[in-house]
């Protein structure tokens, strides 16, 4: 075999979404796209906002000199300073471009952290349900996952998460709101998360780092607000991408931003030099020019929410007209119900059969459930609304 075999066998297990992906354009050949209605793939069908074409065409319009070279590998500085400003603004710290990082978009901001803090079995806290590429960013450095469950609402277990910290773990990953359930986790529990990982790195004599991975941030719903966790614990890392808030996923563009008062620190200067280092040898060198000059002027933009709101309103109703147990979600835009059989598998085929796509909880750490990805056309669930309820009779009968 020519491939590594760790590749082979992280092939052999990869993403459920891609799966689904897949098999939705082998059905749409088969039945007829109309008849088809895909639900897995977090692939926002919203377009960016206008500012950003206004951006975009005054970029296109300048012929300014140097514009498409190399630039620090950090990022432009006047990119970062907007960024540092927004993040300022929103929650009070004084972050200064110094302490962010432009990405080609959060996953390259996951493994430019993970390969900066990581040595060869040091260990990555997942917290389930998961974006399961997280294993993979995980693995990607010879850090090991250690997977930490949670409760019937999706808030993760903080016992379990004790009982799992040790002397080699290096950073916990918190996903809020969440892929795959759109939960938010509530300021309370980041305050008890907080907590917990000061009194274990001192009691480990270690530091974990708290890492708040932020795509779905502006994406709330019911006028929640958000939590950020920088405000509770001085060892956090931001990351994100305007994927989703600015509807740009093809585009590739984020960031990562160090807690400014850990920066100012010895041991924070020298996070900063490695993540800019592994930013370079990893690959990425630096993140899009055309992107930085773009989003630089957008940092207090966002999508209207409004339609993902009245998206998650209408699925929600169907679901639990139907007889579906489910959580409404705060943000995001997925949904992700209990099965109502113990294998979910028996569920996403039955829902197969009545040509909609949806992604077994397996995917996400969590069996028993399935996720939903409501980011679609609204002709897309309201042609799903009667295969949610066929599915479920067909069960009920069997």
């Amino acid at each position: 075999m020519a491939i590594a075999a760790e590749i082979a066998r992280a092939m052999e297990d990869s993403s459920w979404i891609r799966r689904m992906f897949e098999l939705g354009i082998q059905l749409r050949q088969e039945r007829g796209a109309e008849n088809v209605f895909d639900l897995s793939l977090g692939n926002p069908i919203a377009e960016p906002p206008a500012e950003f074409f206004t951006a975009l065409r005054r970029y296109a319009a300048s012929d300014a000199p140097g514009v498409h070279r190399y630039m620090p590998n950090a990022g432009y500085v006047e990119t970062r300073q907007a960024v540092a400003d927004a993040l300022a603004s929103e929650t009070g710290l004084s972050y200064g471009p110094e302490q962010v990082i432009m990405t080609v978009g959060a996953a390259a901001a996951l493994n430019v952290v993970v390969h900066a803090l990581c040595d060869r079995g040091d260990e990555v806290v997942i917290l389930a349900p998961y974006f399961a590429e997280y294993l993979f960013y995980a693995t990607n450095h010879g850090a090991k996952p250690v997977v930490v469950a949670c409760d019937d609402q999706f808030i993760p277990d903080l016992d379990e998460l004790e009982s799992k910290l040790s002397a080699r773990t290096k950073l916990v990953i918190v996903n809020s709101p969440n892929n795959p359930t759109g939960a938010m986790y509530p300021a309370s529990w980041i305050a008890d998360l907080a907590e917990l990982l000061r009194r274990k790195s001192i009691e480990l004599g270690t530091e974990i780092f708290l890492v708040s991975d932020e795509p779905y941030r502006r994406i709330l719903f019911d006028e929640h607000v958000y939590p950020f966790p920088q405000l509770a614990y001085e060892r956090t890392l931001t990351v994100t991408s305007h994927a989703k808030d600015l509807a740009l996923p093809g585009d590739r563009i984020g960031y990562i931003a160090l807690h400014p008062d850990y920066a100012a620190s010895a041991a924070g200067a020298e996070l900063l030099d490695a993540m800019i280092f592994c930013n370079r040898v990893l690959g990425f060198v630096n993140a899009p020019a055309i992107m930085q000059h773009l989003v630089r002027d957008l940092q207090r933009v966002t999508i209207d929410t409004t339609d993902y709101q009245q998206k998650r309103d209408y699925l929600y109703g169907v679901l639990t007209s139907a007889g579906y147990e489910v959580r409404r979600p705060e943000g995001a835009f997925y949904m992700f119900p209990k099965s109502p059989v113990p294998d979910e598998l028996e569920l996403v085929q039955a829902l197969q059969r009545q040509g909609v796509l949806v992604v077994p909880g397996r995917g996400f750490g969590m069996e028993g459930h399935f996720r939903i990805s409501y980011c679609v056309e609204q002709r897309e669930l309201t042609g799903a609304a009667p295969g949610f309820a066929a599915a479920l009779s067909e069960l009920r009968q069997s």
